[in-house]
């Protein structure tokens, strides 16, 4: 816990210090207009800042307190980084393409295979085990994987709180199973990203005063991905599909949203458009409880909406960290995500959201 503590209370000072600043200097302020935009003013969306100089600080002082993982976090935060980096100067910039940014997560990944042997060796299937013990299919594998994640959580990032109580939960999920397997270092490594995200949450939610952006959606995505990948390979008794169900909901929404441009629409899968889940929700569910235009709807739609997301991942993640160690159980959760996924999915394009989402006003 002292790490977690450490990490929140330094993520939301410095959280605060870089509002402060934003307001007095202006920089990186998100606009209002765009396709994705659901907010009514400008907001600095920088908060990656806060929280991957929170992970940094947090790192140094348990390297200082447990010498032993030293080499292992200064590893990590050294992938990470590179993962970071594109990000936050997109934030500042706005001229880093999403293309590079990937290229950038990609590095990261392979960085970490290299540093820190996190690679994809095995897939756990019931009563047997299927091994991967060819690097030049391993090294791309991993990289699709953990990079994938970290675009997945940039993806999801769409309203207040909906990516950080999300990556919250899973990096909590991902502390307790590497507390039942003693992996002191994922379990150190999780609890002082969940808090550094924690510190920042305070802040973004509800009325968001500061967004995540591109640098805190990718830090934390890829730390997710990295996690999850050395909690796995490194404790056999966990099962692969942990892993899997855990992040199923950014992976999925991913994938379908892939599909979706490519198959459906025929456009560019890199071509951002309005109409992901979150999106739908926001638009099509929420509205009918508070409004539809006024600045102050707006504001409101946006912190109700996340809730609906935050429940239905947890609708994976619970299951995820009750049956760590249950191929089957996990494998069939997946399918049963999945298709609740595309039922919901379908049910609210076609103006029929399901009665358990509907808020209706009150008299």
């Amino acid at each position: 816990m002292f790490s977690f503590l450490l990490s929140f209370i330094a993520s939301a000072l410095l959280t605060l210090l870089v509002i402060k600043e934003s307001r007095l200097h202006g920089p990186a302020l998100d606009a209002v207009a765009g396709v994705q935009k659901v907010h009514a003013h400008r907001v600095a969306r920088i908060g990656g800042l806060s929280i991957f100089l929170a992970v940094a600080l947090s790192s140094a002082i348990s390297i200082w307190r447990v010498p032993t993982m030293g080499s292992w976090l200064a590893a990590l935060l050294l992938c990470s980084a590179v993962a970071f980096a594109g990000g936050i100067v997109e934030d500042y910039t706005g001229r880093v393409s999403p293309a590079r940014r990937l290229l950038l997560t990609m590095a990261a990944a392979a960085l970490g295979f290299f540093l820190l042997d996190a690679r994809i060796d095995r897939i756990d299937w019931p009563f047997t085990v299927l091994p991967l013990g060819y690097w030049w299919f391993t090294l791309p594998l991993t990289v699709l994987a953990v990079s994938g994640i970290a675009n997945a959580i940039n993806i999801i990032d769409g309203f207040n709180g909906l990516a950080s109580v999300v990556c919250i939960c899973m990096l909590l999920s991902l502390g307790y199973v590497a507390l039942q397997v003693n992996d002191t270092f994922v379990l150190v490594a999780a609890l002082m990203v969940a808090g550094a995200t924690a510190g920042f949450l305070i802040w973004n939610y509800p009325v968001g005063l500061i967004f995540l952006g591109d640098g805190g959606a990718y830090f934390i995505g890829f730390m997710l991905g990295e996690l999850a990948l050395l909690l796995v390979m490194r404790n056999p008794e966990v099962s692969t599909w942990y892993a899997a169900l855990l992040l199923i909901y950014p992976a999925f929404e991913t994938l379908f949203s892939v599909y979706r441009r490519m198959f459906v629409r025929g456009k560019s899968p890199a071509i951002p458009d309005g109409i992901h889940l979150h999106s739908l929700i926001f638009r099509r569910v929420v509205q009918w409880a508070v409004g539809r235009k006024e600045a102050r709807a707006l504001v409101r739609r946006n912190s109700l909406t996340s809730p609906y997301l935050w429940l239905f991942s947890l609708s994976a993640v619970i299951p995820a960290t009750l049956f760590w160690n249950n191929t089957t159980v996990l494998i069939a959760c997946c399918l049963v995500f999945m298709a609740s996924y595309i039922w919901i999915y379908v049910r609210i394009v076609r103006f029929k959201a399901p009665r358990w989402m509907i808020r209706h006003k009150k008299p």
